[in-house]
């Protein structure tokens, strides 16, 4: 690309994280103005130096977190559990914007954390949780959504734990061209459960981490350390250890997916982050920067995040069959957009889309987010 199609791009993916934020700042309030049955409202105010949020107390239940991003970085909030697991986050806080998250805590003790320019552990907040009370998951449709939706995350990860398998021996066996073919397609079945992956923390930066993700200090490990080798130096003579590690890691992924425990609001969140996801890394071309195998995650992102609300859907009708009727329009109309670059079992590469067609991807995806982000407020009725 010409210097000045990086700046239409860059231009382009602002107004599309521009998007996605001021929809998902509506989001928890629900046509009421209030944050579904969320307990409170509770103000966190970000910077590039602090996180100061308004409690260090809660009790157990669904709560509505405000994050007003003051700094001058864009910033990201997370709670989490012992261990680092997510409980919940939003990504994307562009300076000067209020982004809020609904998130369902039972009794216990977590963190609250921001994490200017998105990187590092983040400036973290110590939350206590106490008490009991009746959890979304008590309803019986919304928990036949998150098992649903259990058993479809579980049979993704069996499949990349068999693609990636076959994936690292082409890469161990020194074919390179089996190797890039297969790369895309084993990292499909990871982008479609992304969100489920990074909630264990320290696994998502192991298997998917890009070069400027990785911590001074750190080793890069991953997909995106093989997906170098393929295609920028065309050596992979030295890649075996990476190739095994990666195995390990997914391996691990599959060990603790088998236990996973989810709760419906996980669901909801997570098929925002994934259209996150999309505006973020996939659409920018950032993600797959050596092989442009971008739209091959897009579309794992895109189903991954059809395949939650799927789960919801039965509960959305029920309580808003408005919202039901508008999410199954507009996830009619991104995947049409985006089926346009799909030729058998391949898709378009990313270098060789226009800027008029990555611009009506973006405006498919802005109208999908804005009826995603209405979610969690409608499950946490």
């Amino acid at each position: 690309m010409s210097v000045r199609d990086h700046r239409r791009l860059a231009l382009l993916t602002t107004g599309l994280v521009a998007a996605l934020t001021t929809a998902a700042c509506g989001s928890s309030g629900g046509s009421g103005g209030d944050a579904g049955k969320a307990q409170d409202t509770i103000a966190v105010a970000a910077t590039d130096t602090s996180c100061d949020v308004d409690t260090d107390t809660l009790k157990a239940g669904t709560h509505s977190f405000k994050v007003t991003n003051g700094g001058s970085e864009v910033t990201e909030f997370y709670v989490y559990a012992e261990g680092d697991r997510i409980m919940g986050e939003v990504e994307n806080i562009a300076p000067g914007v209020a982004r809020d998250l609904l998130v369902e805590l039972p009794a216990g003790t977590y963190q609250a954390a921001c994490k200017p320019g998105m990187v590092g552990d983040g400036i973290r907040h110590d939350l206590t949780v106490t008490g009991q009370t009746t959890q979304l998951s008590d309803d019986q449709e919304l928990s036949a959504a998150v098992d649903g939706y259990t058993q479809y995350v579980q049979t993704q990860v069996g499949a990349l734990q068999e693609r990636t398998q076959e994936f690292t021996d082409a890469v161990k066996a020194g074919d390179i061209p089996t190797a890039q073919s297969l790369y895309p397609v084993a990292r499909s079945y990871y982008e479609r459960i992304e969100p489920v992956a990074e909630s264990f923390g320290d696994l998502d930066p192991k298997i998917d981490a890009r070069e400027n993700d990785v911590e001074p200090g750190d080793t890069w490990t991953g997909f995106h350390v093989l997906e170098r080798d393929l295609w920028q130096t065309g050596d992979v003579s030295q890649s075996g250890p990476v190739a095994d590690q990666l195995v390990t890691d997914v391996d691990d992924l599959a060990a603790r997916v088998a236990n996973l425990d989810l709760q419906p609001l996980d669901l909801a969140n997570g098929a925002l982050g994934l259209l996150d996801e999309i505006a973020t890394g996939k659409i920018t071309g950032e993600e797959d920067r050596y092989s442009h195998t971008d739209l091959f995650d897009v579309a794992a992102n895109l189903e991954g995040s059809e395949a939650a609300i799927q789960s919801l859907r039965p509960v959305i009708a029920d309580r808003s069959a408005d919202l039901a009727t508008a999410l199954d329009t507009q996830f009619a109309a991104a995947s049409a957009e985006l089926e346009k670059y799909h030729t058998g079992n391949t898709w378009t590469t990313y270098t060789d889309l226009t800027q008029d067609q990555l611009r009506a991807l973006s405006d498919a995806i802005n109208a999908l987010a804005a009826q995603v982000s209405q979610v969690p407020a409608v499950i946490a009725q």
